[in-house]
């Protein structure tokens, strides 16, 4: 039996899905369901001074209208912190509608409960809610003199600043400098099922059915928030429209569900309309970065120095860590990074694919190819002096294979047929340019212990259980195939059941840890399992492997034998039945490595980009792409280049169209709509390439797996602008990069 492990099996819910079986959070069918709606703040600060629902009362089949003057109060107010450590995970430290005071537009301010979907959507239309409007802040340029130093950052979890050397004494001594300042717009998330929760009351236990990442977060977050036990609340999501990022954190409309629910005693569904899901479920906040780089002649770092400004909520110290790529991918000794925070008129920003690093990367890895450019060395070459083999700590890498990456990248991408001189290919009116950029993306280990649990049954057939959740990424048949391998069943006998909290708990699927975390708690229960198995084989007086050494017994393909392959063998269910054994059952658990692990954990690979641009009208078009990563043991590369495929289409959105901006007067998002937050479409998507370097990792988890979800989208942002370089000979320091920027009329950036 060949392993399971590493084949590119299709997925094994693809049948329901396509065929529509497949149940999403807003398609529970419940009796008796009720439909609520969000009334959000129509002002970005102030206090509603009144609300009329008359209008709204009387337009038929409303159940309830709850307000701050009749919704009862939370438990506790939230106190932020990531779900990746396993407590509560709100997504900011604010519950609405507990007074009058408005933070932000579109913060709810009322919630209609009615009988129809339609008819909770029209009557809070028809609510009149009245302001007192004070000043706002929503925008760097309002706020940018009230800036101030984030101690923390994450909730938390990470310093807002690290150092080492003296940065300015480095730069000033430096043979050459980059010296630039970027600017980033908003973006949002945009899955294609917008988030939902329906809830359920019985007996004084609560069911809600999430659009989560993260089930056990939830159950914990909504829990805290009704003061209830964990054990009378359960949260079940078996599919989920995609996330990245903005269903990480449990935002307030999961609870407002479960209070609606219990005020009008039936089940409640709650969904996000779409313009909602921009004021509603975080959101990668406006950003300006600056980037200082110092280098001798021969290109070797000698400081670095990183500077994040942006706009977080008046209430929580969030912002994506911008350094923590900056500050180790390359060897520099001298370096300084820096997160300052202005408190706005915002709701609290969140994770958002590739967090902190899809932006750190970019203005790191831009800066290193005017850095070649000016020093006339080959962006790979400069690159591959400067990457070491140890992190800023002097800690080597769990696993590294940068360097593999790049030539790699650059042999699928005919990279030594690149001139160096900008604007010296056209291809008729057309100028052609190439880029590349490094990408990493840390390796998050802070997680708490994983939970699973394995039970093989009397016909030799087994499921594997644990609370993790389906968000598009494949992790049932991920773990169909670890399970497979763990136990040394084939795989047509292995189930595997996620999706509910009263299942073994495992973490949220957040930073690219879902597989590795998983995984590791899966291959944990087969194990446990399977030597269970194999001790019941050698204490049964009937057993052909009876007494036999167990280090000499392997289970493979159902069936038990010697690892020689001589004498005797029997099948699972043979040895279960001769017993009068029905099922047996194991659970198994894995607690990452401690966060003081002397080891730098990132996750590698390499982005390649060729542009076409028309110099005229600023229209870049991406040509072809690859991209080459390192991601440790790839447990489906069916799976995994999807996931890259993916996020490096979304790092081409993010280079070229996607942006979000407030419109300062009102304090509201100007785009609310997929028509107006431009996304690529099929259109847009050019020839794209995937390919792996193979790195075994023993520090990361039993399998060796470091994750793809979010290392697909690094880079990409900064191989595209280094090819719009290198085609005109224009450097584009602002993201996305409209036409007005790229144009030849376009004035030339500082």
């Amino acid at each position: 039996m060949s392993p399971a492990i590493g084949t590119p099996l299709d997925r094994v819910d693809g049948h329901q899905k396509v065929t529509g079986a497949a149940r999403y959070s807003a398609e529970i069918p419940l009796p008796h369901l009720a439909h609520a709606a969000i009334v959000g703040a129509a002002i970005p600060s102030g206090t509603v001074t009144a609300i009329d629902t008359t209008r709204a009362s009387a337009a038929g089949g409303i159940l309830a209208i709850l307000t701050h003057a009749n919704l009862p109060k939370v438990a506790a107010q939230p106190h932020l912190l990531p779900s990746l450590v396993g407590a509560a995970a709100p997504g900011e430290s604010f519950f609405p509608m507990q007074d009058d005071v408005v933070h932000y537009a579109g913060q709810p301010v009322a919630l209609v409960v009615a009988e129809s979907h339609e008819s909770a959507q029209y009557a809070a239309s028809l609510v009149d809610v009245r302001y007192e409007r004070t000043p706002s802040t929503t925008t760097i340029d309002e706020g940018r003199t009230a800036a101030y130093d984030a101690e923390r950052l994450f909730g938390g979890l990470l310093p807002g600043r690290n150092e080492r050397g003296d940065v300015e004494t480095a730069l000033a001594a430096a043979d050459v400098r980059v010296d630039v300042v970027y600017r980033f717009a908003a973006n949002h998330h945009n899955p294609i099922e917008p988030s939902a929760t329906t809830a359920v009351w019985q007996d004084g236990r609560l069911t809600i059915y999430e659009s989560t990442q993260g089930i056990r977060a939830s159950q914990l977050t909504v829990a805290q928030l009704l003061g209830m036990p964990l054990s009378d609340v359960r949260v079940v999501t078996h599919f989920v429209g995609g996330g990245f990022g903005c269903k990480a954190m449990v935002w307030p409309h999961s609870t407002l569900a479960a209070m609606a629910a219990r005020h009008v005693g039936r089940p409640v569904k709650l969904s996000l309309t779409r313009p909602q899901m921009y004021t509603s479920a975080g959101h990668r906040e406006e950003q300006e970065q600056r980037m200082a780089v110092g280098a001798t002649r021969d290109g070797l770092l000698t400081a670095i120095h990183h500077e994040k400004l942006s706009i977080t909520s008046p209430f929580d110290d969030w912002a994506e860590p911008a350094t923590g790529v900056s500050s180790q991918l390359y060897t520099c000794p001298n370096y300084l990074g820096e997160h300052r925070l202005i408190h706005g008129n915002t709701m609290t920003p969140t994770f958002t694919r590739g967090p902190g690093e899809s932006l750190g990367v970019f203005v790191l890895e831009t800066a290193m190819d005017e850095l070649a450019h000016d020093l006339g060395v080959d962006p790979i070459e400069l690159r591959v002096r400067n990457h070491g083999d140890t992190d800023d700590h002097g800690n080597p890498w769990s696993s590294d294979g940068l360097e593999e990456c790049m030539r790699r990248g650059a042999e699928l991408f005919g990279w030594s047929d690149r001139h160096p001189t900008p604007r010296s290919r056209r291809d008729g009116d057309q100028l052609i340019g190439t880029g590349m950029a490094a990408a990493a993306y840390p390796v998050a280990l802070f997680m708490p212990t994983q939970h699973a649990r394995a039970r093989l049954y009397a016909d030799g057939s087994a499921v594997v259980q644990t609370g993790t959740q389906e968000f598009g990424t494949g992790v049932l048949t991920a773990m169909t195939q670890v399970a497979a391998d763990g136990l040394g069943l084939p795989l047509g006998s292995v189930r595997f059941e996620a999706g509910d909290t009263d299942l073994p708990n495992t973490t949220a699927a957040v930073g690219s840890a879902g597989a590795g975390m998983v995984s590791a708690a899966v291959h944990a229960a087969a194990r446990a399992l399977r030597d269970q198995v194999v001790a019941l084989e050698l204490a049964d007086p009937g057993a052909p492997l009876h007494g036999a050494d167990p280090a000499s017994i392997e289970v493979r393909d159902g069936r038990i034998a010697r690892r020689d392959g001589l004498g005797s063998s029997e099948t699972c269910a043979e040895l279960m039945q001769r017993n009068r054994q029905a099922t047996i059952e194991a659970t198994g658990s894995w607690t990452p490595p401690a966060l003081d692990t002397p080891h730098g954990l990132l996750t590698f690979g390499a982005q390649f980009a060729e542009v076409a641009v028309d110099p005229d009208i600023g229209l870049v078009r991406v040509r072809r792409m690859v991209g080459v990563f390192a991601p440790g043991r790839v447990l489906n590369p069916k799976l995994a280049r999807s996931q890259l495929m993916g996020g490096m289409i979304w790092g081409l959105g993010q280079a070229l169209l996607e942006g979000n901006r407030m419109d300062a007067r009102y304090g509201r998002w100007g785009a609310s709509n997929l028509g107006e937050y431009l996304v690529p479409v099929n259109a847009d998507a050019p020839e794209v390439t995937v390919d792996f370097v193979e790195v075994g990792d023993s520090i990361v988890n039993p399998l060796g797996v470091k994750g793809v979800g979010e290392i697909g989208q690094v880079g990409v942002a900064a191989a595209i602008a280094n090819a719009v370089f290198h085609a005109t000979g224009r450097r584009i320091r602002e993201l996305p990069m409209a036409a007005e920027l790229v144009m030849d009329t376009a004035p030339v950036p500082a």
